[in-house]
């Protein structure tokens, strides 16, 4: 493997260097990690796929109420199909671009992860501690554990229900993680260590706990185990400070105001690009661009930030993500696996976001949508679909076409988003 995330091996490595520089005279700067991805076909993916794909996230954005959207799809043995659809606030504003930045949201949750792993296969941080050793003011947690934390285990519930309507209202306004956290800390907790709840809260606080452990910054963190050696250079998780999206230029991010009568008033999108990082933090704050977080998913999802055969394995036993859920959609790690993927989604006051990647061969899709108000589930369909529709793309000329294969159909999730559409095509 051509890359290592162990802060005690660049170390090593760094301090012989200065001394071998040294003793020459010479100097040069601390050699970079570099990963690479597997190989690409350099080529459009057929006319027809592109257009079931194109299609596909026409009728989300239709769906969602969304006047944009960005979108990237990776069939190795076939090829790839990067692009901005739409506009950024509707008729006669500016064409989406791909280069555009927007917010991950949930996927910050995987970077997290990274820290945790990265650190702790450094030796300097241990997976089971008790969380109460590392963040203070929550003395009911002692019996769980970081990786608790990071798997979506410790039982913690949600702070998104009761400060979404702060987050609209007041997106300006920077949060202190531990009191954003606190809603969530104050719902009724579940099972502790066997049983999976997508809690935000938890991953505030793992961002907390790391804080405390290392002595840097999350952004730092993420910066030194993630974003550098993987070579992102426009995925960060900004300061606190409100702000667009970065690297500019950036994609307007929109939700819809309430109706007369109920429902979403859909001709009317409300521009929120605007905003502080702290509503995410380390669970939902990072920026990126498509083609950053397609390198992204693909890496994290190989474990490529991580020794080949580092133990424990972060994703080898995962749970369902709920009582109701079919059994190929389980989460652990950080992530969310769907059939052979591994990902995640969700959504951040403008946008939603969804990326996954199928680690045995490279696959990978990942897409935006620049209007929040549907929640996380319309981007998380269509990046199903996105996958249903391109897996079953020809290889090209010289290349051979994997036994890859997923556990539900386009037609499926195509539908799944037409039924939970919160807007509809305008009447011409």
């Amino acid at each position: 493997m051509l890359l290592r995330s162990s802060r005690r091996a660049r170390a090593l490595v760094g301090g012989a260097i200065v001394l071998a520089l040294a003793l020459t005279g010479c100097s040069a700067s601390t050699p970079e990690f570099t990963y690479t991805p597997p190989e690409q076909v350099d080529a459009p993916l057929p006319d027809d796929v592109t257009a079931q794909l194109q299609s596909a996230v026409e009728n989300a954005m239709t769906a969602s109420g969304s006047t944009g959207a960005i979108v990237g799809v990776w069939v190795p043995w076939s090829g790839q199909w990067v692009a901005g659809l739409g506009t950024q606030s509707g008729e006669g504003t500016a064409e989406v671009t791909a280069d555009m930045s927007f917010r991950i949201a949930d996927t910050t949750r995987l970077m997290t992860c990274d820290v945790l792993y990265g650190m702790a296969d450094a030796g300097e941080i241990e997976l089971d501690a008790p969380v109460t050793k590392h963040v203070s003011g929550v003395a009911d947690l002692s019996d769980v554990t970081l990786l608790d934390l990071c798997n979506g285990t410790s039982g913690v519930g949600s702070s998104e229900g009761i400060a979404k309507p702060y987050w609209l209202k007041t997106p300006d306004r920077e949060w202190a993680p531990l009191r954003l956290a606190s809603y969530g800390l104050g719902v009724a907790r579940g099972p502790v260590h066997t049983t999976y709840r997508d809690s935000d809260a938890g991953y505030l606080l793992l961002g907390l706990a790391l804080e405390r452990v290392s002595g840097k910054t999350a952004t730092e963190l993420i910066s030194e185990y993630v974003t550098t050696p993987l070579g992102l250079a426009s995925t960060s998780l900004p300061a606190p400070a409100s702000a667009a999206p970065a690297p500019s230029p950036a994609l307007k991010g929109n939700y819809l105001p309430p109706a007369e009568g109920g429902g979403y008033d859909c001709a009317a999108p409300i521009d929120i690009t605007k905003s502080s990082s702290s509503i995410g933090f380390t669970d939902s704050g990072v920026t990126s661009t498509i083609t950053d977080l397609g390198r992204y998913v693909q890496a994290t999802a190989r474990q490529a930030l991580r020794e080949e055969g580092a133990e424990p394995a972060r994703f080898a036993q995962p749970l369902p993500t709920s009582a109701k859920a079919p059994s190929w959609y389980q989460a652990t790690g950080g992530a969310l696996l769907v059939g052979s993927m591994i990902g995640q989604q969700g959504w951040v006051p403008g946008y939603a976001t969804a990326a996954y990647s199928d680690p045995a061969t490279g696959f990978t899709v990942a897409v935006t949508l620049n209007n929040s108000s549907a929640g996380g589930s319309t981007a998380a369909y269509l990046s199903w679909q996105l996958a249903a529709i391109a897996s079953k793309a020809p290889a090209a000329s010289g290349q051979t076409a994997p036994e890859f294969g997923l556990p539900f159909t386009a037609e499926q999730y195509g539908q799944a988003i037409t039924d939970g559409a919160i807007c509809a095509a305008p009447q011409e």
